[in-house]
């Protein structure tokens, strides 16, 4: 397909201004904006960034918090032909200037508040980017933003141009950068608007941080993308949440599945606020345990729940009508993708022969179609890991499908270990325990054993007031899983490392002697 400006998502904003620029679009502490004025900083955002001689294909790195200023950034790198890309604000200096060196960024826009951060990662780089700092006491973004006249041509683009590098998570321990193309950007856009039900009279809420792809992906730019107005939290507080969702009438907000116990905690803690025009609220990034989903449901509040991946965005979303008699499941496969579920022998093999699982049988989920990412960033062999013949991307993500279409994660590829010759899916054991009245966060492992091969073991974070009770804790198992999936350790911990958006990383927990 030719390029033309029609493929640049960073032209979404344009036509907005053109169509709704009275309207709403970026409500946060500091600040309220029109789709208009949005859209004029942008193109100042845009005329700086040219100034400094950003061109098509050149990185523009985001060191930045929720904020109007994050999204004008990444719509303003777009509309150059460049690629933005978003660094979690909570990495050392060495992190960042890892992924600056692997990046090669022009430009290193970040918080004042993180000068020392940008300054040590900037200054260690091979190639130090240029920076400008976001916030008092002297605010130079804004200033820059005074200074430049607004530019206003979209670069046209192909829908396989990059728009994005995001950093994958981590949960392993290596973060790998997948280009996410506007081809990517406008399908997800369009899947969200389709799963949320998403118009210009949505109030959307943003709790979780832009820098990974739950909160600019699937919250943020959709919303833009549709004409709904989009609300940022700096930082998330239980209560305050539920305080902006009545005063601001949001009709729906994320949230990664950690952060649902506390807001459980906090709408209990002050019952009475109107929350008339809330819709739902959405979860992802893993598994949310049943019985939350039903005690929310219990309040009058309906969880929609969804499951992806950086390198896809969302995948699987369960709707409302299926939320309850699904609960557990993550769903049915998003309207803009092709999903299958492979059993595991197959996946060596060219994917034309593949065969998918019956239901009930465990498999790896592959997908294709235009929500997928090109590759990882100057990665081939990963990539070719990943990426495989007909447009198919590995997800190293096991589950199961029932006979109605709906998905059950059992776990990653690479977490499933073998005990005594039988397969044990880590995902399992920790939803059965998860309803254990006593446990609050679980996270199962396998560990080497001169009999079996290998065992599991658990690290619990108990609920509050309580005692490790091993025996007991397998005498639960016993009535609810096959003897080899019962952990044969299990270890109290004050809690989980987790990314920000709830994934356990499990290559971060304490070795046991």
């Amino acid at each position: 397909m030719t390029e033309s400006p029609l493929h640049n998502a960073g032209g979404w904003l344009p036509r907005r201004a053109a169509l709704t620029g009275q309207r709403l679009a970026v409500r946060e502490s500091a600040r309220a904006l029109s789709y208009a004025a949005l859209e004029e900083r942008c193109a100042r955002c845009a005329g700086w960034l040219r100034a400094q001689g950003i061109r098509a294909g050149d990185r523009v790195a985001l060191l930045l918090g929720n904020g109007s200023p994050f999204l004008e950034v990444v719509f303003a790198a777009a509309r150059l032909g460049a690629i933005a890309v978003p660094i979690n604000t909570r990495l050392a200096p060495p992190e960042v200037r890892d992924l600056l060196d692997d990046a090669e960024p022009s430009v290193l826009i970040h918080e004042a508040a993180l000068e020392v951060l940008a300054r040590r990662a900037g200054a260690d780089a091979a190639r130090p980017p240029q920076r400008l700092a976001v916030g008092e006491p002297q605010d130079a973004y804004e200033a820059a933003l005074a200074g430049s006249e607004p530019y206003r041509d979209v670069a046209p683009v192909s829908p396989e141009d990059p728009m994005i590098l995001m950093y994958t998570s981590g949960t392993t321990g290596v973060s790998k950068g997948a280009l996410l193309p506007h081809r990517k950007t406008l399908f997800n856009a369009l899947n969200a608007q389709l799963f949320f039900d998403l118009s210009g009279r949505d109030r959307v809420l943003v709790p979780v941080p832009l820098f990974h792809s739950f909160g600019l992906q699937i919250l943020a730019i959709p919303a833009l993308y549709t004409g709904a107005s989009v609300f940022l939290e700096r930082h998330f507080d239980a209560a305050a949440l539920w305080d902006t969702v009545a005063l601001e009438r949001i009709t729906f907000f994320g949230g990664v599945p950690t952060q649902f116990g506390a807001l459980l905690e906090a709408l209990d803690a002050s019952a009475g606020r109107e929350l008339g025009a809330l819709r739902f609220a959405f979860t992802a990034g893993s598994a949310m345990p049943v019985d939350r989903i039903h005690a929310f449901h219990e309040r009058g509040i309906l969880v929609k729940q969804g499951f992806g991946q950086t390198e896809t965005s969302i995948l699987c979303c369960l709707d409302s009508s299926d939320a309850l008699r699904k609960a557990g499941s993550v769903g049915r496969p998003v309207f803009h993708a092709e999903l299958r579920i492979i059993r595991p022998a197959e996946l060596g093999r060219h994917a034309s022969t593949w065969r998918d699982v019956e239901p009930g049988e465990t498999g790896e989920i592959v997908v294709r179609g235009p929500i997928t990412m090109s590759g990882y960033w100057r990665r081939p062999e990963a990539s070719a890991e990943v990426l495989r013949e007909e447009g198919w991307l590995r997800t190293g993500d096991l589950a199961t499908i029932d006979d109605e279409g709906f998905i059950t994660l059992v776990g990653r590829a690479r977490e499933l270990f073998i005990s005594g010759g039988e397969n044990v899916y880590p995902a399992q054991v920790e939803q059965c325990y998860a309803a254990h009245p006593l446990v609050r966060e679980i996270a199962v492992v396998g560990q080497a054993d001169p009999q079996w091969g290998e065992v599991g073991c658990a690290y619990v974070v108990l609920a509050e007031g309580a005692a490790l009770d091993a025996e007991a804790l397998r005498a639960w198992g016993r009535e609810r899983l096959a003897s080899f999936k019962i952990p044969r350790h299990f270890v109290a911990v004050a809690a989980l490392p987790q990314t920000v958006t709830g994934k356990i990383q499990k290559h971060r927990l304490p070795a046991r002697s």
